[in-house]
């Protein structure tokens, strides 16, 4: 008889496998000797990941879509950190609203919010403006941020400002000096998750400055307009290793399951 463990772990090394499956076919296909995509490979090339990054256009979206990501991240970041501090600190019953509200873009369907800033940017004259994408991927992923330093504040004992404060200390000393080493990993997850998402969304980027900006997502769409070439399996396999360092460090240096909401007592 096949034990209920045995059982459990056939089922998640099945799982994993279709799930690697995949993953599997564009990292063939991106070391394919020639320049088509076709699976299995026909030969084992690592050029077209060279590809990526000397040529203009692959560069040039690698290096759009890194910018943005970077900004956005740190938009959203110094979006929700305030937001959050004001609901730990004073438990203002209108902040609780504003992170309603702040949750709203990220629980819409991405084509509303891509339509949506389309709408404000065009009417406003700022289209294809640098930064009109990056404030839309900000106000975006601010969720993301929003909740992880929402999460941070609540492990706070509530009982740190009054101490601090009856040693002489005012609200930015124990901010500076406090919370924020605190709730830092927080800080740090929440910026990784909007820079990840960020690097990889489309819809937007492409709704707010498409037609004068390429990132690599819209890089690799417009490439299949095109022609097929291994550089965008290439491309594919970059954005899934950058991802699988971000979350490794975050893993690395803080605790990545109480981050993402586990283990809370």
């Amino acid at each position: 008889m096949i034990s209920q463990v045995s059982l459990r772990r056939i089922a998640f090394s099945l799982l994993g496998i279709i799930m690697a499956a995949p993953l599997l076919v564009v990292f063939g296909v991106s070391v394919n000797e020639k320049k088509s995509l076709t699976f299995p490979p026909q030969g084992f090339n690592l050029g077209w990941y060279g590809d990526l990054f000397r040529s203009a256009d692959w560069s040039g979206a690698v290096l759009n879509s890194a910018i943005i990501a970077l900004f956005s991240a740190a938009f959203a970041v110094a979006i929700a950190f305030p937001i959050a501090w004001f609901n730990w600190r004073y438990r203002l019953g209108w902040v609780k609203v504003v992170i309603t509200i702040g949750l709203a873009p990220f629980l819409l369907p991405p084509v509303i919010t891509a339509l949506g800033f389309l709408s404000f940017w065009t009417q406003t004259g700022f289209y294809g403006q640098y930064f009109s994408v990056i404030v839309s991927h900000g106000i975006f992923l601010v969720s993301l941020p929003l909740v992880s330093l929402t999460l941070g504040f609540s492990t706070l004992d509530a009982s740190l400002p009054e101490a601090a404060a009856t040693m002489g200390a005012d609200n930015r000393v124990i901010l500076r000096t406090i919370v924020f080493p605190l709730v830092r990993p927080y800080l740090i997850s929440g910026f990784a998750f909007a820079f990840v998402v960020s690097l990889n969304e489309y819809l937007i980027a492409y709704m707010t400055v498409g037609a004068v900006l390429e990132t690599l997502p819209m890089r690799i769409f417009n490439s299949l307009r095109y022609g097929y070439t291994p550089v965008m399996a290439s491309a594919s396999i970059f954005f899934v290793i950058l991802t699988v360092v971000i979350f490794s460090l975050v893993a690395r240096f803080g605790d990545l399951p109480k981050l993402l909401g586990a283990n809370r007592r």
